[in-house]
């Protein structure tokens, strides 16, 4: 059966098609009826679901982040397209394809994975090469950098995310390497390549992307110091001050205690590499953002919420055609009209 994308649905539609759970919950009607409230996620968005009809003994058959194939007929709700559930199955992960469910790297993981093995060998430091090759070597780490994302929701949210996000770290980086006097790039590098490998452990990313246990009780600074320490007690005679300073940059890359960082950065490299790393979170965010809305043809691509304030797309490419539309959402006249926003 041909997968049907949620962003290919219409109103009206009748369809029968298989998507992941991303939530599962039994409400009840006015009137004190049970049914089963829905979302459903691919790769291409989410929609809500409603299952009116034997709702409590379908909802013991699946779980949140399963497969299901369902028979729906798609209507209009509260101005958002939602779907009424007739037939609902679980499907094994045997038969799903699962770049049909979550998003995927643009770029070939592979060919990312050799640029950043690339990058590792302009590291001159004996102990920090040591370290670099010993992630190398481990074949299960590298499956899970391949895999994950860089976050849940922010930057990045794609398979494959937290390698690009460190290839990218990794090349500003270099090219900043020279521009600074008095810095120690190989430590520098070594802290970009590693400071976010707690990550393959923080999310959990085979289904749906969220965090595991370990992600919500530690966090992935800590459990990336952990994989440090390990791997540095493979390693005779670790300089005591070159992982000192060397945790110090993967402690503090968050730069500010409200950002969830233990500490702030205290050397030159360790505030270099918290501000290249939120400039290139910042920056695949945003472009991001502009890129869900291309379609609508007007230079102003919305309100951005972590950001707090409306974005605006830049001037067009050379052979582009610049979008007419100045307008800013129909529902208000100015920013200024949003209680709380920020122009």
């Amino acid at each position: 059966m041909k997968k049907i994308f949620i962003k290919d649905i219409r109103e009206n539609q009748k369809l029968e098609s298989t998507f992941l759970v991303k939530h599962k919950g039994v409400a009840r009607t006015r009137t004190g009826n049970p049914y089963l409230n829905l979302t459903l996620g691919d790769t291409t968005g989410e929609i809500k679901g409603k299952v009116w009809d034997h709702a409590e003994p379908l909802a013991q058959r699946f779980q949140k982040d399963d497969f299901i194939r369902i028979q729906a007929t798609a209507a209009t709700y509260q101005n958002a397209l939602q779907l009424t559930i007739s037939t609902l199955t679980c499907c094994p992960p045997s038969e799903i394809d699962i770049t049909d469910f979550l998003p995927q790297a643009k770029h070939d993981r592979e060919e990312t994975f050799n640029k950043l093995k690339t990058i590792i060998t302009k590291v001159k430091n004996e102990h920090l090469r040591k370290l670099l090759d010993l992630f190398l070597a481990d074949e299960d780490f590298i499956g899970l950098l391949k895999s994950a994302p860089a976050a849940k929701k922010l930057h990045h949210v794609y398979v494959g995310g937290l390698l690009e996000h460190t290839l990218s770290v990794s090349n500003l980086i270099l090219q900043i390497g020279d521009h600074y006097e008095g810095l120690n790039r190989d430590l520098l590098l070594t802290g970009g390549i590693l400071h976010d490998i707690g990550k393959v452990h923080e999310l959990t990313y085979s289904r749906a992307f969220d965090y595991s246990d370990e992600g919500r009780l530690l966090g992935h600074i800590m459990l990336g110091i952990e994989m440090i320490n390990e791997k540095i007690g493979l390693i005779p005679d670790f300089p005591h001050d070159v992982a000192l300073e060397l945790k110090h940059l993967i402690i503090s890359h968050h730069g500010q205690y409200e950002y969830g960082s233990p500490k702030r950065p205290k050397t030159l490299e360790a505030l270099i590499l918290s501000y290249l790393d939120d400039l290139d979170a910042k920056v695949a965010d945003l472009q991001s953002f502009i890129q869900r809305e291309q379609e609508n043809h007007s230079k102003c691509a919305g309100y951005h919420q972590m950001l707090n304030r409306y974005i605006y797309k830049s001037l067009a490419a050379e052979g582009e055609t610049l979008p007419t539309e100045t307008n800013l959402d129909p529902g208000y006249d100015s920013p200024g009209d949003i209680p709380g926003k920020e122009e």
